[in-house]
């Protein structure tokens, strides 16, 4: 079972986070220990202290400035924030949730999403849409281009994407989306887009078996990319349908990193070269495999000859 903060200890975290100090009590040394702050701690007469202040995520800010109907919550320490989304019982509620660490953040294809306490976003969005599950294959590549977008926006030009919604850059992944869905009574569906982003930080080679960036500049707070992600998934929600695809698949290749050159798509033991033709009308890779268009709805894309 995975451990989590008490009440008494998401209070104490909170004011050394805020640059107070605290008593050294089996409580902070247990919360600091779960969140990895053993190293960071300046012990003194008064109790303990950070060595420098970590800014957390402003939940207020957030609640204030996101779509009107959606309900916000933040937490310290969570499992993973789509966990926490999807064992919430169905209903007509928007719901977002971010946390300054996870202890069992997921990735795709089942993969460890890992990152340090309070530097990164990990962001879950929850949400019904009009149609059922078969008619969002486009789905995730719509989400992927919004967030690129918002992040170009930010002044991030570099950002693109790797098929099907992963954020890249040219020295390395930044960040990915998870998507979750349940069919629901009728003809709609249950949404939950999970995403993970390197603000400040990015794992090691080691860590995620790839190369892996951050954004690494103070144009933007992680207060404020929540609030603009959390927008842009609520607006995709609220307004995609298949006829949509046609534009996404038109902003596609200014977005993929990717698009017109030599790639590689693992699936399970099979291995496909071909040159990175775009998206088709349901959000599939098309790979131009020696004149032969192929259209895949699965697997891992690389460079060729690239961990990328």
């Amino acid at each position: 079972m995975f451990l989590a903060l008490s009440v008494n200890q998401n209070k104490l975290i909170t004011k050394l986070c805020n640059g107070e100090v605290v008593p050294d009590s089996k409580d902070a040394q247990q919360a600091l220990s779960l969140l990895g702050l053993d190293d960071q701690v300046v012990r003194s007469k008064d109790g303990l202290h950070l060595a420098k202040t970590i800014r957390l995520i402003d939940a207020a800010r957030v609640q204030g400035a996101v779509n009107a109907g959606v309900t916000f919550e933040h937490h310290l320490l969570i499992d993973s924030t789509n966990n926490a989304l999807m064992a919430k019982p169905p209903s007509k509620n928007r719901l977002a949730c971010v946390a300054e660490m996870q202890g069992a953040g997921r990735g795709r294809r089942g993969r460890a999403w890992v990152s340090p306490f309070g530097q990164n976003l990990a962001l879950s969005f929850i949400g019904d849409i009009d149609l059922a599950m078969n008619q969002l294959g486009g789905l995730s590549v719509a989400i992927g281009i919004e967030l690129a977008q918002v992040l170009r926006d930010l002044g991030f030009e570099e950002v693109g994407l790797k098929w099907p919604n992963d954020l890249v850059t040219q020295a390395g992944k930044l960040g990915g989306v998870l998507i979750e869905l349940d069919q629901l009574p009728g003809r709609s569906s249950r949404v939950c887009v999970g995403v993970g982003l390197n603000v400040t930080v990015a794992p090691s080679f080691q860590e995620i078996d790839q190369m892996a960036v951050a954004l690494g500049r103070e144009l933007v707070s992680r207060t404020e990319l929540a609030i603009r992600f959390i927008d842009a998934i609520d607006t995709v929600l609220s307004q995609f349908s298949p006829v949509m695809m046609s534009q996404y698949q038109a902003r596609w290749a200014s977005l993929d990193l990717f698009y017109g050159k030599s790639v590689r798509v693992l699936q399970g033991d099979e291995v496909v070269t071909g040159r990175d033709d775009g998206i088709d009308m349901t959000g599939r890779l098309v790979l131009d495999v020696e004149g032969d268009l192929r259209a895949f709805n699965a697997g891992e894309v690389s460079l060729r000859g690239s961990e990328l």
